[in-house]
């Protein structure tokens, strides 16, 4: 890790990468449960903090060869993929290990159950749920900015409007010289 920030801090790092989640990693790194979501956002701003979090993202990214690009794909999978790919030519299932990589991406769950007749013969029940389509859809149309409102004249979210907001000291800072954790974490709470 970063030898810039304090063993708290890398703690927060790495907790921070199980779950994104600034609250929850502030408390497993040993902040005041009371005082964890102010410190977590606060540490979130650290520009050493925020730096090493990006690093470590990067970091495991190289290491899993987990991209946005086969994430993308994968969802792409899901959401268009074609049901008749699952069956054969006479409506039977296929087997498991003929279905393509697409066709396999569509499925959640697959229950096959086996029952002897009386008379000795065999038969067999399939159940195929798939994976939910419409969540695919909107995390695919998330990350083409499809659903996000239009930001109006003057809003934050104008990039000339944010420039402003830098400059006047009113958009929300990165802290570059935070202060020390070894401060009480519940007295910089109640200042914040």
């Amino acid at each position: 890790m970063n030898p810039k920030l304090t063993a708290k801090q890398q703690r927060f790092v790495a907790e921070y990468l199980v779950d994104l989640n600034a609250k929850q990693a502030a408390i497993r790194a040993g902040y005041s449960p009371r005082s964890a979501e102010t410190n977590g956002n606060r540490l979130l701003r650290n520009a050493q903090v925020a730096a090493a979090v990006e690093a470590a993202k990067a970091e495991r990214q190289a290491r899993t060869e987990i991209t946005a690009d086969a994430v993308l794909q994968r969802l792409a999978a899901v959401a268009f993929g074609d049901v008749r790919e699952l069956f054969g030519e006479d409506g039977s299932l296929k087997p498991v290990g003929e279905l393509s990589e697409a066709a396999a991406a569509m499925l959640a769950s697959l229950d096959v159950v086996m029952t002897l007749n009386d008379d000795g013969s065999v038969t067999r029940t399939s159940k195929v749920r798939l994976n939910d389509r419409l969540r695919a859809l909107e995390l695919l149309g998330k990350h083409l900015g499809m659903f996000e409102p239009k930001a109006a004249p003057g809003s934050a979210e104008n990039p000339i409007q944010l420039l402003i907001q830098h400059a006047q000291g009113t958009a929300l800072p990165v802290v570059a010289n935070p202060p020390p954790d070894d401060e009480d974490d519940d007295h910089y709470a109640a200042a914040a």
